[in-house]
């Protein structure tokens, strides 16, 4: 399975980068990732544009209006797009102000991390950890069970 993680924007704070960077590492025992800094909107949108008859990738996008998803049925949707789609998952997280309506209309798929607002910094690395932590559920690993 092939993982990019976009975030429109620069980091602006160290402790982010460090936490994204060790994320990332742990994820890629599981599955090939990347991760994703970009300027805008468009350029999340031009990752995302079809090639030939099939988008490039698979865009599921982070927003407040998803649909929320326990760690268990996140592991679900993960284990399902490996085994139905030969795509790779492009998750984004928006900028500050959020996704517009041509952006929310290329997504498969739309998740929230959950009813609260986060930063948009922090709902990154919640994103990381998840998947991090769907993996270790698929893979039996006690990672979950340590709660």
């Amino acid at each position: 399975m092939k993982i990019k993680v976009a975030w429109v924007g620069k980091t602006k704070e160290p402790p982010i980068q460090t936490l994204t960077d060790e994320y990332l590492k742990r994820i890629s025992r599981y599955a090939e990732i990347e991760g994703l800094s970009l300027r805008d909107e468009a350029a999340l949108l031009k990752w995302a544009e079809r090639s030939g008859t099939r988008p490039a990738h698979t865009l599921i996008l982070l927003d407040s209006r998803g649909k929320q998803l326990s760690s268990e049925e996140f592991a679900k949707f993960l284990e399902e797009q490996a085994s139905h789609s030969s795509q790779p998952l492009l998750f984004a997280v928006g900028p500050a102000d959020g996704f517009g309506e041509k952006t929310r209309a290329a997504a498969a798929f739309t998740l929230s991390l959950g009813r609260m607002t986060l930063a948009h910094e922090l709902a990154r690395i919640v994103l990381l950890e998840q998947l991090y932590r769907g993996f270790a559920i698929l893979k039996g690993h006690p990672y979950h069970l340590g709660h």
